[in-house]
């Protein structure tokens, strides 16, 4: 910052102090949009953009998921090949033989 720069703000800081801006309280809204009021134990309201920006997000949410699950459903099973439960012997599936009894 240049020392014109920090004169001019000092310049500034000093109008300000002798018009008395000092000690005034001044208030800002951050923001142009709704100022809802915090309520002690109540659902907070919520405004009808809040809700259509929730159902966009959540519509590419479950698009997302249910795109993958149907392209690469590997990602979601598993990369090994499934058994084939006619090669198992009945040993292996707890089967007693035939002739026990």
């Amino acid at each position: 910052m240049s020392s014109f720069g920090r004169a001019l703000g000092v310049l500034r800081t000093g109008t300000r102090l002798l018009r008395g801006g000092a000690g005034r309280i001044t208030t800002r809204k951050a923001s142009g949009g709704p100022h809802i009021e915090p309520q002690y134990r109540q659902h907070p309201q919520i405004t009808n953009k809040q809700k259509l920006e929730s159902e966009i997000i959540s519509g590419a949410m479950w698009f997302w998921i249910l795109w993958h699950c149907w392209h690469d459903p590997d990602a979601v099973l598993g990369h090994f090949p499934w058994p084939d439960p006619s090669e198992w012997t009945d040993g292996e599936l707890g089967i007693p033989p035939d002739d026990e009894e």
